[in-house]
């Protein structure tokens, strides 16, 4: 087992802040189809809603941020670290970005965090923590949301619903369906951050799953007896937390999983629905992580958006 979770990453000290290297994450996602039709990820579906083009995943991002929350609470990342982020712009495959952490004296359990594109762009910003106590990016974001009226997209969901619990598995080789067109170890060849730690073994005797998985395994199956969305439609992730609580979650080990509706937004061009997801040891109440995720669906991308919206007035 390798002592140091990524031994290639070189970690920069910026004075009141810690960065990572430089990268180009991929678009494993190009082949991505829900409601029978292409994602966002995909050049000509996301170039007609006005992008350049295929989108790379938000979560991918959460890869470049492990390294800063090793160096800065150790192997306690791990087992209750908590990434949560607004997405603020788009990264195309082909583009660089760097991941930035605030530098925080020893004892505490949260620090600002940010990427940026060679440009200085924005992609996100939000914060990691440790521990049940932090309040996180997405604890402020929620408490200023307003929701959009009247909703078409979401009309029938409401705040509050759930979903029976499921159980999700995520191995070595396993294809995760048309939502997510990979394996894990295919995932493991282009990863920004590569660790022994999740392919090989780890301080907890078995390989770890990345906390950009997490999502990936949290999502595993969740367009089969949803919530009562319209569709089809386009849309893009536009915040998400994920928080370990009795970390970390294993690669090949089954999972029971519960999802409910924690809110209801709305911009411009979208509607979203907040969804957060509790992972529970198998068979029990323990819980092990939670999801927070904002999917915003473009209005635009609904056929019958304009017709079913003035018949609600």
């Amino acid at each position: 087992m390798a002592e140091d979770a990524f031994p290639t990453t070189e970690i920069e000290d910026l004075g009141e802040a810690i960065a990572g290297p430089w990268r180009s994450p991929k678009n494993m996602l190009a082949e991505q189809t829900y409601d029978n039709h292409a994602s966002l990820h995909d050049d000509a579906t996301a170039q007609k809603l006005g992008f350049k083009g295929g989108a790379v995943e938000g979560p991918t991002h959460y890869s470049q941020f492990a390294p800063l929350g090793y160096a800065t609470w150790g192997r306690r990342w791990f087992e209750d670290g908590c990434c949560s982020a607004h997405y603020r712009s788009i990264v195309y495959e082909g583009e660089k970005v760097r991941a930035f952490m605030e530098k925080v004296p020893p004892g505490a359990t949260k620090a600002r965090t940010w990427m940026q594109k060679e440009d200085g762009t924005e992609v996100q910003a939000g914060t990691a923590s440790v521990g049940p106590d932090a309040v996180t990016a997405l604890d402020e974001r929620l408490e200023t949301l307003t929701p959009p009226e009247p909703c078409v997209i979401l009309r029938d969901v409401k705040v509050g619903m759930k979903l029976p619990r499921h159980e999700v598995v995520m191995a070595p080789d396993q294809h995760m369906g048309a939502l997510y067109p990979f394996s894990l170890n295919e995932k493991l060849e282009k990863i920004t951050e590569p660790s022994d730690w999740y392919a090989k073994a780890s301080p907890w005797g078995r390989p770890i799953i990345p906390m950009e998985m997490i999502s990936v395994l949290l999502q595993y199956l969740s367009r089969t007896g949803g919530f009562p969305t319209k569709g089809p439609v386009v849309g893009l992730f536009a915040d998400q937390e994920i928080r370990l609580v009795a970390g970390p979650l294993f690669v090949g080990q089954t999972y029971e999983i519960e999802r409910e509706v924690a809110a209801l937004s709305g911009s411009r061009r979208t509607e979203s629905l907040w969804v957060r997801t509790k992972v529970f040891e198998k068979g029990t109440d323990r819980l092990l992580a939670t999801m927070l995720l904002n999917s915003a669906s473009f209005r635009e991308s609904y056929p019958r958006y304009a017709e079913e919206a003035a018949a609600l007035g």
